[in-house]
């Protein structure tokens, strides 16, 4: 791992398949995907290379932040790589609202999705600046903390969503 490289991991008690296809449909994604206190609304997901997930992310108090996938690498059921960003309504790649505009444009996400144990799946997101100034990179590098926390949020949400997905 380098300096400017995120990583987290969690172990689900669900099968690979079942865990990967919760990452490749806009009617998964929309049930459980981003940090707590948000509701994912006018999802669109084309899975392919070079294909977007284009969502936008609605808070508490109404208000809508977009953001897009698009894809770079899929491996069914291994792996999914994409260029992660903000994006306004039409998918059109924007500045993260926060941070006075000096978070990464674009942050290069790599999904692992490893089988463990009898029918359980080790998630593990890889996520680094990409494109990045060095003002850029500095911003990621000192907010990390933030960072840990709204992905263990949106990680609580998956493992709770896999409990339901898992009994249907």
């Amino acid at each position: 791992m380098s300096d400017h490289e995120f990583v987290i991991s969690r172990v689900y008690d669900a099968p690979r398949d079942l865990v990967f296809s919760c990452f490749t449909s806009a009617e998964h994604m929309s049930r459980w995907w981003g940090p707590k206190g948000i509701t994912i609304v006018n999802a669109t997901l084309d899975l392919r290379l070079g294909g977007i997930f284009h969502y936008g992310m609605q808070r508490p108090d109404g208000s809508i932040m977009w953001g897009r996938f698009v894809f770079r690498e899929i491996v069914t059921p291994e792996k999914i790589v994409f260029i992660n960003s903000f994006s306004d309504e039409h998918a059109n790649l924007t500045r993260a609202p926060f941070f006075d505009g000096k978070w990464p444009l674009e942050m290069l996400s790599t999904f692992l999705f490893e089988e463990v144990d009898s029918g359980k799946t080790r998630f593990t997101v890889k996520w680094t600046p990409e494109n990045a100034s060095a003002e850029e990179i500095a911003t990621f590098t000192a907010n990390l903390a933030s960072a840990s926390g709204g992905w263990a949020g949106t990680l609580e949400k998956l493992g709770d969503y896999l409990k339901e997905a898992g009994k249907a």
